[in-house]
């Protein structure tokens, strides 16, 4: 898992931009005008973005198109996995606690009940 990844995401107009990206491609201006940044801080944040691999841009004519990379969302889904891994065991083992609990749980008396 690169950490460059995340530095580039933790920044929040980056940030925006990867989730402009998540609907489809856009151009510079596009992206600039959405954000209501200026262009050059757009293309600076896109800058960013694309030496940490998670854009690539296309070229036509004048225009740079910018699109997301699917490979550093995969890289940082199979980073949480492992967390969701250790999330999943405890949440196991409190079932298990809870069922252990459940069925220790004596019935309340009709006396006690009533009172």
């Amino acid at each position: 898992m690169k950490a460059s990844i995340f530095s580039a995401l933790a920044e929040p107009s980056r940030f925006q931009i990867v989730e402009l990206l998540q609907s489809g491609s856009l151009t510079v201006g596009e992206i600039s005008e959405r954000l209501a940044i200026r262009q050059p801080q757009a293309s600076k944040h896109l800058r960013v973005l694309l030496d940490a691999g998670i854009v690539e841009v296309i070229a036509d004519a004048n225009r740079r198109i910018y699109k997301l990379r699917q490979e550093p969302f995969q890289e940082i889904d199979e980073w949480l996995a492992s967390y969701r891994q250790l999330w999943e065991d405890r949440f196991d083992r409190l079932d298990a606690y809870l069922q252990v609990l459940q069925h220790n749980k004596k019935p309340q008396s009709d006396e006690t009940s009533s009172t």
